[in-house]
């Protein structure tokens, strides 16, 4: 096994890794983001706090084994999924099975929400490059 391969497939590599994740990490991450978005616009699952919830599955994040992986949630126009999040995980386990059927894999991830805050801190972030003093000291005024 030549060392690259060792380093790529060793234990603890992930998003925080200086190598970032693996390629398989992020392709099964990107099937596991398409398939829950897909069942978020089906509202199958039988949950009345989830009844009529727009939520949009912005990137997901695997675990290098695998077994778990991390959906990061926002809802369309509001900051308040905070408040879904605790819906969202009592139906993971209907997730994770729908992902089981579609999924052709052997090891289906166990999934986990977490709320979006990209949006939010680069709104912070533009308002900050907006204010007068910032727009003075960049020469824009």
């Amino acid at each position: 096994m030549s060392e690259g391969r060792r380093r790529a497939s060793g234990p603890g590599l992930g998003p925080t890794h200086p190598q970032g994740p693996s390629q398989r990490q992020l392709r099964v991450g990107e099937e596991v983001r398409r398939l829950l978005a897909d069942q978020l616009t089906r509202t199958e699952f039988r949950n009345p706090e989830l009844v009529g919830v727009q939520v949009t599955v912005t990137e997901v994040r695997v675990s290098p084994d695998l077994r778990h992986a991390t959906a990061f949630v926002c809802r369309l126009g509001r900051q308040d999924v905070e408040e879904i999040l605790p819906a969202l995980q009592k139906v993971a386990p209907h997730f994770r099975t729908a992902l089981s059927r579609a999924m052709r894999t052997r090891i289906v991830p166990e999934i986990h929400f977490q709320a979006d805050t990209a949006f939010e801190r680069a709104m912070d972030v533009e308002a900050i490059f907006n204010s007068p003093e910032v727009r003075r000291d960049l020469g824009k005024d």
